[in-house]
């Protein structure tokens, strides 16, 4: 049966502000989404208030609303657009379910005709029901935890008496295991009662014994409306169960499960989605599985939508779930679809990998002061991570070289821990470093019994990293010139960097790169296929490993590469890593964009990224995507193989620019602003010496790279300071300090976390207000695509501030001086591309605290706010194509639009929610008001000295 005709219109939800446990995987299934269903000729209209993301681009559906998601707005835009026939609600996360849930409890949909497609009410009650679930589970014979559900404390404290400890609680209708927690004792039992039952919703709890050590795995399933099931993907969590397979660091496909137990899982898996409702679409299913030789399985929970597995499972696969899942939604049959890479198989064909995935989530622990780091059931990772090679160990490596914290990769590079206790207590309770630990136990000699015993973490994962670390002390026998051409070959085909080799021979990066170049051993690049080349696949996404060269009957040795390289001008975008707060979603937008444009202008475009949750990664979006840890090695390669025309690193966050140096000293084209002008704009010496220059006014300040020069600083500059370390993104280290003991404190902190950094010293600009412009420049032409005017006073990092667009509340007088600035810094710093430029605003004087020649969090806020697409402007400006007079802008926005910070201090109990000037947001949404008298600004302002702290 092909697609329902009867569907014309649909409307899709989205997923709202970033937090964690709800990331850009949803804005990835939402412009999959949308672009599937309208490929089919039917309307779509979209609500999302999140205006960082590529889904809510005007590009993508036929209507979008950056309205609040709430029954409210669903009204709105349903008398609005009286065609919509059809709801899709499964690609919004739990945002988007909860909505639809509220929205049929409300009557809305029936009231105006609209049916839900892709799931049904039913079965998110019953899998969002835990006591409902649980029923389900015991009719169709499926093993579950011994669990039951409560509604009040009484009854909590009973079924804690009946079980025993240790026990685990989960609200019901959370997201990202909010509110979840083990209870070991009756002392903190009490306290997690409470809070589990505050933090659901509905104030319901299931409370079931806890199944600690036990192994867990994920299946990400697809059925249709004719009751056909595919298992896109096998997920083995390398760690047991009791951390939130968000903050689990996982593989694909499961490595250690037995054939036996997979087919009863697989069978328990299509027998659960069977029989939660009359739906077509796409559902996760979590297991666990006993770590003894019985391997007894039992049920975890089933989500009837895509999800951040989903995400990982399609970048794994070369699947892609939301777009198949939105076809199904829409009545297709899988049998009536094509597989998306392979263009001569069905959709109904099951992915089989040839290749091992490994995804690391990225923690942002230094943002939460106070934060209880330990990993558990609620999710706390901001972003993650995917490494794609031959083997488990070359996909670790790179996915540990992709996290971008600084570590080179699994041991090798100097920064293991070397205490036993802390390497223990670090084992015992698990951190977000631990993935590192494990091999700083072996280096030390500490038995893998012991490992395993302490973190129930699979033998087979040990023995994996044990052959690891005896690679690397073998290695280190050998000097440069007396190392085996095999050993080095091993080395790299286990994913060791080059940087790493040469931390164990002793020597430089670049004596080994050129020693492998010499030897012959270099990457080659593989297709991602789906179908473990039974078929001819049709994409060009790619991932690089290491393989013996071959040798012809003839004498000639070759390495077989499926990357072939074209003869068309190409460009390079960096893109921009995993997800943290300070870079987000809106690089992911810039990138997008910029390949897209650079694609208008005839380019063949190459994308490099390593982030599994973002639109950039898609295998459709650029014309060649490498899905490569952004990180030196691998790029240079890649540009090696390709020979671009040059690289943008302008889109890609701090990510993308740290990179700048290396490009430039290797003669690598930069597209748009060169590395010198980047350099100067970080330099703030070099910077202020512009400034004064050109006549512009900026606070004193002075660099100091020990405790006393900052102390004798201080006695010129006056306090309150600001302190900051230089080349961080996102305010990291930034403090306000207002005497001397402080400063020397907040010091010494920062140059034991980041030795050798010299630290600016600003004086503080006490009660300024502070502003921002983002604008376009090719070099000659500025163009100021927005000035913003923050509603809290400066000192509070912008990511962090409401702000305002246009300016509520400066003069003439102080609007001039902003334009004029932006302008004088844009030219003189020879910006070609995008600039941000932030201000203190302080009698009427403006004065400039940075500037960023680069795409900033704020762009796709004005971009969206004015309906303008500035990226694609300032992309084809970059590559020479166009000068900003080519352009007829025509920005057009009635009242104001608010940029307001999202935060997910909910995650972290007692940690300090003061803001300062190191940021703490992880998203945003957009707020559109008529005027200043509305009753969202007045609240926001008259709040906005609430929370500044130093």
């Amino acid at each position: 049966m092909p697609k329902d005709n009867a569907i014309k219109s649909v409307l899709i939800i989205g997923s709202g502000p970033i937090v964690i446990g709800q990331a850009c995987e949803f804005d990835y299934a939402g412009s999959q989404s949308a672009r599937s269903i309208r490929e089919e000729g039917i309307e779509v209209i979209l609500i999302n208030s999140n205006p960082a993301t590529i889904m809510t681009d005007p590009s993508m559906a036929d209507h979008i609303y950056l309205l609040p998601l709430t029954t409210k707005s669903i009204i709105q835009i349903l008398k609005e657009h009286p065609q919509i026939d059809a709801v899709l609600p499964t690609m919004g996360g739990q945002t988007a379910l909860n909505l639809c849930l509220e929205a049929d409890e409300k009557g809305i949909w029936n009231d105006f005709g609209v049916k839900l497609i892709g799931v049904d009410v039913n079965a998110i009650n019953i899998t969002e029901d835990r006591e409902q679930f649980k029923q389900l589970l015991e009719r169709i014979n499926v093993p579950t935890a011994p669990a039951k559900t409560a509604t009040s404390f009484l009854k909590g404290k009973e079924i804690a008496q009946e079980f025993g400890f240790p026990l685990v609680i989960r609200p019901s209708f959370t997201l990202g295991g909010t509110g979840a927690a083990f209870v070991h004792s009756k002392e903190e039992f009490d306290e997690k009662l409470t809070y589990g039952l505050e933090m659901s919703p509905i104030h319901e709890v299931l409370i079931d014994k806890a199944l600690l050590g036990w192994k867990e795995y994920e299946l990400e399933l697809l059925r249709d409306k004719n009751d056909n099931v595919v298992i896109i993907c096998s997920i083995e969590n390398m760690d047991p169960m009791g951390i939130h397979t968000g903050d689990s660091i996982t593989v694909a496909p499961a490595m250690t499960l037995s054939d036996t137990t997979f087919q009863k899982m697989r069978d328990y898996a299509i027998l659960m989605m069977r029989s939660i409702g009359n739906f077509a679409g796409g559902c996760n299913v979590q297991f666990a599985v006993s770590p003894d030789e019985k391997e007894d399985i039992v049920a975890i929970e089933i989500n009837p939508r895509v999800s951040r597995s989903s995400a990982l499972a399609s970048k794994a696969t070369g699947y892609p779930i939301a777009k198949i899942a939105s076809k199904l939604a829409l009545g297709y049959h899988l049998d009536e679809l094509q597989n998306q890479i392979t263009k001569s198989t069905s959709a109904l064909f099951e992915p089989t990998l040839d290749y091992v995935i490994v995804k690391i989530p990225r923690w942002n622990f230094d943002k939460f002061e106070g934060a209880d780091r330990t990993l558990g059931l609620q999710m706390k990772s901001v972003g993650e991570v995917m490494g794609i090679g031959r083997s488990f160990q070359e996909a670790l490596h790179k996915a540990t070289q992709s996290l971008e914290i600084k570590r080179n990769g699994l041991g090798a590079d100097g920064k293991g821990y070397k205490n036993y206790e802390q390497i223990i207590e670090k084992l015992t309770y698990a951190s977000w470093d631990r993935v590192f630990v494990i091999y700083d136990a072996i280096q030390m000699g500490i038995p893998l019994s012991r490992i395993h015993e302490i973190t129930k973490i699979d033998m087979w994962f040990l023995k994996q990293y044990e052959e690891l670390y005896l690679l690397e002390r073998e290695i280190s026998t050998y000097k440069l010139d007396s190392l085996p051409k095999e050993l080095l070959l091993e080395a790299k085909q286990k994913g060791y960097g080059d940087r790493q080799i040469a931390h164990m021979l002793g020597c430089l990066e670049s004596q080994v790169y050129k020693l492998r170049h010499d030897q012959n051993i270099n990457r080659v690049y593989k297709l991602v296929d789906t179908c473990a080349a039974e078929f001819k696949a049709q994409t060009p996404y790619y991932y690089s490993t290491f393989e013996a060269d071959i040798q012809t009957p003839n004498g000639e040795r070759y390495v077989h590469n499926e990357s072939i390289v074209t003869d068309k001008k190409k460009v390079v975008v960096l893109g921009s890593g995993p997800n943290r707060i300070g870079q987000g979603i809106e690089f992911d937008y810039s990138c997008v964009h910029g390949v897209l444009a650079a694609k208008e202008c005839g380019y063949e475009t190459i994308m490099i990224n390593c982030n599994p949750e973002t639109v950039s990664t898609d295998f459709d979006t650029a014309d060649k995507l490498y899905f490569e840890p952004v990180f030196w090695e691998h790029i240079y390669d890649i540009i090696q193989h390709e020979k671009p025309e040059g690289v943008i690193v302008q889109l890609g966050g701090q990510t993308a620019l740290k990179l700048a140096e290396k490009l430039s000293k290797y003669g690598i084209k930069i597209l748009g602003t060169s590395f010198d002008a980047l350099d100067l704009a970080e330099d703030r010496g070099r910077f202020s010496e512009l400034l004064t220059e050109l006549d512009i006014p900026f606070p004193k300040f002075g660099i100091a790279e020990s405790a006393d020069e900052a102390s004798k600083l201080a006695d010129s500059l006056d306090f309150p300071l600001l302190v900051r370390p230089s080349y961080v993104l996102g305010g990291q280290g930034m403090k306000i300090v207002i005497n001397k003991q402080e400063l020397e404190e907040h010091v010494i902190d920062l140059l034991k976390s980041i030795p050798g950094n010299k630290l600016l010293l600003d004086h503080y600009l006490d009660g300024a207000i502070e502003a921002e412009a983002d604008a376009i420049c090719d070099g000659e032409n500025v163009y100021i695509i927005g000035i913003m005017e923050h509603i809290e006073p400066c000192g509070i990092h912008s990511g962090d501030s409401n702000a305002t667009l246009p300016p509520f509340n400066l003069g003439e007088f102080v609007m001039q001086q902003i334009k004029d600035h932006t302008k004088k810094i844009a030219l003189a710093l020879r910006t070609v591309g995008l600039i941000n430029i932030q201000f203190a605003i302080k009698n009427d004087i403006v004065y400039i605290i940075e500037a960023n020649p680069r795409a900033s969090r704020t762009v796709p806020f004005i971009a969206k706010a004015y309906g303008e697409p500035y990226v694609n402007y300032a992309t084809k400006v970059m590559l020479g194509e166009k000068k900003v007079t080519d352009f007829t802008f025509n920005p057009h926005l009635n009242g104001y639009a608010i940029k307001q910070p999202v935060f997910s201090f909910s995650k972290f109990q007692n940690v300090n929610k003061a803001l300062g000037p190191e940021m703490k947001s992880t998203g945003e949404s957009i707020l559109f008001i008529e005027d200043l008298k509305d009753d969202q600004f007045y609240e926001l302002y008259s709040r906005r000295k609430m929370y500044l702290s130093k």
